[in-house]
């Protein structure tokens, strides 16, 4: 962290953020063991069943499909699971990055950032380069 000046949130203040978190850590691992359950590839014996090119493009279509879903899902639980975490060591709410504040709308539309806005949109720039 580059620069200390930030303060912290009041713990009373994060507090029902953490509940947030873990309830939204709970949806989200339920929706996951249900798209994975949709998985047409998840049952094995079907491997070598020789279906028609229509029903296996379909099932390949399917598989893709929750697999594209599980991966953002996993993300998504990585990100609240970390949130969480900084919760409950009171770093919540401070950029990983820089040590500022993290704007208090940034928060409310993307409360699993951990990052500022100016450091997201640094990252983002190196990304392209």
């Amino acid at each position: 962290m580059a620069n200390m000046e930030a303060s912290v949130y009041p713990r009373k203040l994060v507090a029902p953020i953490g509940a947030y978190f873990r309830d939204q850590l709970k949806l989200l691992r339920l929706r996951r063991r249900r798209i994975v359950e949709e998985d047409p590839f998840r049952d094995i014996s079907r491997a070598g069943d020789n279906a028609a090119p229509d029903i296996e493009a379909d099932e390949q279509f399917g598989h893709d499909r929750v697999s594209a879903m599980r991966l953002q899902l996993d993300r998504k639980i990585i990100q609240t699971r970390r949130a969480l975490a900084r919760v409950k060591i009171g770093s919540y709410g401070t950029c990983e990055s820089c040590g500022r504040m993290i704007d208090t709308d940034r928060l409310m539309i993307y409360p699993e950032t951990s990052l500022c806005i100016n450091c997201t949109r640094k990252r983002e720039k190196r990304g392209r380069e």
